[in-house]
């Protein structure tokens, strides 16, 4: 089973790699402990996305310390990395979008595989459920089988202002909306304001929500390479900022009966620096982690 992880913008959120901040004594990282956690419920492979520029300090710092452990390969998501008859418009610099992203990988990923996000503390829980439905035979399914990571609004917030999540729509168990929304605390009550639409709603702490980490087969790829030239056919007059973004990708399935999106729930809790407040509180549960035992102190030794 293969986990592909999203790091191609670290470099530019932190600055640089070298300028990634620690959470422990021992130099780890948040990308760390999700590896940790991956290899414990039984994943066998690692996918890095990265920029080419970032490859060797990428495999200095993060990619050295599992090579003897798990299978590891590194994807570059590069501009140039389109169709034949297209071309980069003047002025890109940004990527493509995490639809492009995955796309990236479709060499290299052959089975059932899992995504995350680089810099988010996911918890073992949410691996193990992802880990057992991407390990069940789906095939007899007249279906294509997805699979997307549910938490609880309350254990994916921050005391230091607002997050951006996914508000979910659920039915029998399968995704049916999802709503991209800033989340914040007003006036005791916690609000979502949708960044499609900027319309507000309240959500309760037991809500639903997606923290990016989707599960799915290799027949994804087929859909992403048909689309990807339609996607920047359509995108004539906005080349240079457009995104090619998975959540838009996998809900053209759902509608047209392709696919279905299990919401698999999990008592798990997010940590992650959002703000740079959040860092100390980040240190310290994953510290009580360690002191009870659920992470060997100094992780890889």
């Amino acid at each position: 089973m293969t986990l592909v992880i999203m790091a191609a913008g670290m470099g530019s959120r932190f600055g640089g790699l070298k300028q990634i901040e620690p959470i422990d004594d021992y130099g780890h990282f948040i990308i760390d402990y999700s590896i940790y956690d991956a290899l414990k419920v039984g994943f066998t492979k690692v996918v890095f996305i990265i920029k080419k520029e970032n490859y060797d300090i990428f495999r200095e710092t993060i990619g050295r310390r599992v090579e003897n452990l798990i299978d590891v390969e590194y994807v570059f998501q590069e501009l140039e990395n389109i169709p034949e008859g297209y071309s980069v418009p003047h002025g890109r610099v940004k990527p493509w979008g995490t639809a492009h992203a995955i796309l990236c990988c479709k060499d290299v990923v052959k089975e059932n595989f899992a995504i995350i996000n680089s810099d988010d503390f996911y918890g073992r829980d949410a691996y193990k459920v992802m880990y057992e439905f991407l390990n069940k035979n789906q095939n007899d399914s007249n279906y294509n089988e997805y699979a997307m990571v549910g938490y609880k609004v309350k254990n994916t917030l921050t005391e230091n202002g607002s997050v951006k999540r996914g508000v979910c729509g659920i039915q029998d168990g399968y995704l049916t909306e999802l709503i991209e929304s800033k989340i914040e605390e007003v006036n005791g009550k916690l609000m979502a304001t949708s960044l499609e639409d900027e319309r507000t709603f309240e959500v309760s702490e037991e809500d639903t929500v997606s923290m990016n980490l989707f599960g799915f087969t290799p027949k994804i790829f087929d859909h992403l390479e048909k689309r990807f030239p339609e996607f920047l056919d359509s995108h004539k007059n906005d080349l240079d900022t457009c995104e090619f973004l998975m959540p838009t990708l996998v809900f053209e399935q759902i509608e047209d009966g392709s696919s279905r999106v299990s919401v698999l729930k999990t008592d798990a809790v997010w940590q992650g620096v959002t703000y740079r407040e959040d860092k100390p509180k980040v240190v310290s549960e994953i510290k009580k982690l360690v002191d009870m035992g659920e992470y060997k102190e100094g992780l890889w030794k």
